[in-house]
């Protein structure tokens, strides 16, 4: 959600701190439930053929509580708890859900509804809902196709098709070891079998493949070697880096193909988002009339005034 920072509620972080205690004591999810507790799968959990997309999952005293208000009560949990299946943190976000109906009609019983402390926070809540709501949609109103396309064309124009090869290498700690091995492949040998044998580094159990690089994904001294290659060519003579002694294949050489604007769409949207929440608070800053004061209420002196228009600092 853009301008996220509007949303802090006051009671939030001490629900969310009750969520993340409440999940510290739920009882261990089973096992096949676990070996799919990695971030990135926070799909809800799918509803059985026949039943209703959004089922009751429990009532309190009548009232209902819904499928979609724990997948929605999940968005408002720390970022780590957002990023897990949703049928992990569920036991504990339906409890809290429970909690919350039960403190609700509690309070109204007691006639909080019309205390001037909540009715006081409720107009804070609701500045705090305007604000991001009226952001989002200004800048969803300058976020039109015309201006993801200029920043596509920006994008294509500073990350311009380079050359990259298709590297193998294996690294070893001497230079003396790494001779060896160029000796052995001038015998003969196959270079992804030395690799898985020989190369200390992470890529051996894959024959020593890096996949494509670029000139500046690598240190100097490897870029140099590599983009001296021509496919199925190897160093002849040992390659020094930080990292150790290499022998390096080249296994293809081509030229980079850039990322089509469906690819990048979604980090264009963010990055203009960005810049878009400037130019909405830049407008709205011209031709208003702001005052600045001191902590004690005395106007601050003429030169300390920001100028009409500036943003606010951090």
């Amino acid at each position: 959600m853009l301008a996220s920072q509007f949303r802090a509620v006051p009671a939030a972080a001490a629900a969310a701190g009750f969520f993340v205690l409440a999940l510290a004591c739920a009882a261990p999810a089973p096992a096949a439930e676990l070996a799919q507790a990695t971030p990135g799968q926070s799909a809800a959990p799918a509803a059985p053929t026949g039943k209703p997309a959004n089922p009751v999952v429990a009532t309190v005293n009548g009232a209902q509580i819904h499928l979609a208000d724990v997948v929605e009560a999940q968005q408002d949990l720390p970022q780590q708890y957002q990023q897990y299946p949703i049928q992990v943190v569920y036991p504990a976000l339906l409890e809290r859900l429970i909690d919350g109906k039960l403190l609700t009609v509690a309070g109204k019983k007691a006639g909080l509804a019309k205390d001037p402390e909540v009715k006081q926070r409720m107009a804070e809540i609701e500045d705090q809902v305007i604000q991001s709501v009226y952001l989002e949609r200004a800048v969803k109103a300058k976020l039109t196709d015309a201006v993801l396309k200029k920043e596509y064309d920006a994008y294509l124009k500073a990350n311009p098709a380079e050359p990259e090869v298709h590297a193998r290498h294996i690294v070893v700690k001497t230079e003396d070891e790494a001779k060896d091995i160029i000796k052995q492949l001038k015998a003969g040998a196959d270079f992804a079998t030395l690799a898985k044998a020989k190369s200390a580094g992470p890529s051996a159990a894959k024959g020593g493949d890096l996949g494509f690089i670029k000139k500046g994904d690598v240190v100097p001294a490897f870029a140099d070697a590599a983009f001296a290659l021509k496919p199925g060519q190897y160093t002849q003579t040992p390659v020094k880096t930080d990292f150790g002694w290499h022998v390096i294949k080249v296994d293809e050489v081509r030229m980079s193909t850039p990322p089509t604007f469906d690819e990048v769409k979604g980090e264009l949207e963010r990055t203009a988002s960005q810049e878009m929440v400037a130019s909405v608070m830049a407008d709205l800053r011209k031709g208003a009339k702001i005052a600045r004061f001191k902590p004690d209420g005395t106007p601050l002196p003429e030169g300390d005034q920001a100028p009409a228009g500036a943003p606010a600092k951090p």
